[in-house]
């Protein structure tokens, strides 16, 4: 009986060793160290606050904390020809935030864990923000350019 315990014991801790070895440090990163979002968040923050896109290429959000966000475009701060976004759907700012304020239908929020994904095919600037969390300075940056290589 005692080799019965013993065995039992040492399986237990074999599996505990390996759930340790394939613990991942951050959100959404494999053991690799790839991730499969581009744009993570804190508590108050988008990681990187600036990301650079091509043309053509999804830009992935994924929500890396344990609080409600928005991805929401500053209408007034993206390029003139391109098209607008916001978790939610929105069609525009204003929509966006009455939609967070006044949580009429759909708060535009996506919870922890959930992403977020947005195509550009206007190369520009585009700036964008985190409804209730602007006031704590969660905003972020997308730079596309036509290619890789610019």
């Amino acid at each position: 009986m005692h080799r019965r315990a013993y065995v039992a014991s040492i399986g237990s801790l074999a599996v505990a060793g390996l759930a340790g070895c394939t613990a991942l440090g951050d959100v959404g990163e494999s053991v690799f160290g790839e991730t499969d979002y581009d744009i993570g968040m804190s508590r108050n923050a988008f990681d990187p606050e600036t990301y650079e896109a091509t043309v053509g290429e999804p830009v992935v959000w994924k929500n890396t904390s344990g609080a409600d966000h928005t991805v929401t475009a500053y209408e007034n701060a993206i390029p003139e020809d391109a098209a607008y976004f916001a978790t939610g759907d929105f069609e525009t700012e204003a929509d966006a935030r009455d939609g967070w304020e006044r949580a009429t239908g759909t708060r535009g929020e996506f919870n922890p864990g959930e992403t977020f994904e947005h195509t550009f095919e206007v190369p520009g600037t585009y700036h964008y923000v985190c409804i209730p969390h602007e006031r704590g300075g969660m905003v972020g940056t997308v730079v596309v350019s036509d290619s890789a290589s610019e």
